[in-house]
């Protein structure tokens, strides 16, 4: 087993429970923690049997660019299903994501959520 780590990808969404997220929009990143149990054995050195990160990128990202949802909490689950559906080698996805934007009545840098899947 090992684990990839992509941190920080950035994508303009439009999530949120106030009609203003949505008709504003705002950029939301992403960290996906990936556990791994590879096929064959990592000397084999193949990308087939293991997780290639664009594609995982582009999973998450049509994701969180495609249709609204209230809350991150769904996002981040919605993330996590389909890396581990796209990628049967997945054993566990942990995904955070950040809203630096958050509509609340002070100042902060972000909110941030994680879930893991499966629990």
């Amino acid at each position: 087993m090992y684990v990839i780590r992509m941190k920080n990808c950035a994508f303009f969404a439009r999530h949120g429970v106030l009609d203003e997220e949505e008709a504003l929009g705002q950029r939301f990143y992403v960290d996906a923690e990936l556990t791994v149990e590879p096929s064959r054995p990592l000397e084999d050195d193949s990308i087939e049997d293991t997780v290639n990160y664009g594609i995982a990128f582009t999973v998450i990202e049509k994701i969180v660019t495609g249709h609204r949802r209230f809350l991150i909490e769904a996002l981040a689950l919605e993330v996590a299903k389909a890396l581990t559906a796209r990628f049967p080698q997945i054993r566990k996805a942990e995904i955070t994501v950040r809203k630096p934007n958050a509509p609340v009545p002070g100042v902060l840098d972000y909110v941030e959520v994680t879930v893991v899947w499966p629990e």
